[in-house]
């Protein structure tokens, strides 16, 4: 068990009955819900609304501004306030990075079980999305509390664009390789953590990747040869390739032994120790994903593994990719890497366990 959090006297994660992105409706059940919310009238200057599963609403201002709207709350992935706002505030500003903006202002979402928690754990959980937006240099200029039965914190991010720099899930481009920018595994590694087997060094590891911040999303949208990006989060990295494909209207091959993973979770999965989250996506997608009869159920389960904070995925170019994966060596991304590439087809996900030639 991690000591990180042992000073506090309540454990976040006691509190909620999920934590994360794994508190997303599933994908199904979600599907199911919006089927008939598009049916309204749908502005001009709305370049990007509910149609694709983009990461957020666009709005065109004008000829050199469009607006981005997004909204992404959750429970406690972490027991520690102070990490559990971090972590929050930095996966709900991806997904103004993940459209190609740069974010402006935020505006805070609060629900807290106010008399069960102590004010200053609350505290320290605004101070930790305070840190994150002053590290993303953005203000957080109002927002709304509520008392609540569980802890919930999040972001409302507003960002802005030129509008032919926007990146949409739909613009996707047969031949396109497909670069994740962080390892995958969070949602594992909370699962472990709830259940107190999760040491310091994997702790650390976890945090640092759900607190760092997917920047250089601004600055892929300024390269001609990025086609498409979105952030992995909540339905798992083929739920969220598939929104690629669907939009797309492609399919995608990737290589298990290419996915970047964090320490430990293949071990974990092994173990059996996976998110209810991971078994509710696949349900809900499985029927678009052909696995390679040498993929095991740990792997399948690391496939569908819901990341909190997870890093982008892009599809680009083949003669864009170094560009790509020198962007993101440059700001941090260590492990950013080509893990496939997009073909002409119906929309699926198919997975080998390794790259051709390999």
């Amino acid at each position: 068990m991690s000591t990180l959090t042992a000073s506090y006297p309540v454990r976040l994660t006691s509190l909620s009955h999920g934590g994360g992105c794994g508190c997303k409706i599933a994908p199904g059940v979600l599907s199911d819900i919006l089927k008939k919310s598009g049916q309204f009238p749908v502005p001009p200057q709305l370049m990007v609304g509910i149609e694709t599963s983009d990461d957020a609403a666009v709005y065109r201002l004008n000829d050199e501004q469009a607006l981005i709207a997004t909204t992404d709350f959750f429970m406690p992935v972490v027991d520690d306030p102070f990490d559990f706002g971090r972590i929050a505030a930095t996966n709900a500003i991806s997904d103004v990075y993940a459209m190609g903006g740069t974010p402006i202002m935020a505006l805070a979402i609060v629900g807290m079980p106010v008399n069960q928690l102590p004010h200053e754990m609350i505290g320290e959980i605004l101070r930790g999305g305070q840190t994150v937006c002053a590290d993303a240099g953005i203000p957080i200029a109002g927002g709304h509390t509520i008392d609540s039965v569980e802890p919930i914190y999040g972001l409302v991010v507003m960002g802005i664009a030129h509008p032919d720099h926007i990146r949409r899930n739909a613009d996707a481009r047969a031949g396109d390789q497909l670069i994740l920018s962080k390892p995958l595994g969070v949602g594992i590694l909370s699962a472990a953590l709830k259940k107190q087997m999760l040491d310091d060094a994997s702790y650390a590891a976890m945090i640092a990747t759900t607190t760092q911040l997917n920047r250089p999303g601004q600055h892929l949208s300024d390269l001609s040869g990025v086609h498409a990006l979105t952030d992995v989060t909540g339905f798992g990295l083929c739920g969220h390739l598939l929104e690629i494909c669907r939009g797309s209207g492609l399919a995608a091959d990737i290589a298990f032994d290419a996915l970047p993973l964090l320490p430990g979770i293949a071990a974990f999965a092994e173990q059996g120790i996976v998110t209810g989250a991971s078994g509710r996506n696949w349900q809900a997608y499985g029927h678009q994903v052909q696995l390679n009869e040498l993929i095991s159920a740990a792997q399948r389960a690391i496939l569908t593994d819901p990341q909190t904070s997870g890093g982008l995925l892009v599809s680009c170019a083949p003669e864009a990719t170094q560009d790509v994966l020198a962007l993101f060596h440059q700001q941090g991304f260590s492990h950013a890497t080509v893990i496939g590439a997009l073909t002409s087809g119906e929309p699926a996900v198919r997975v080998l366990p390794s790259s051709l030639g390999r």
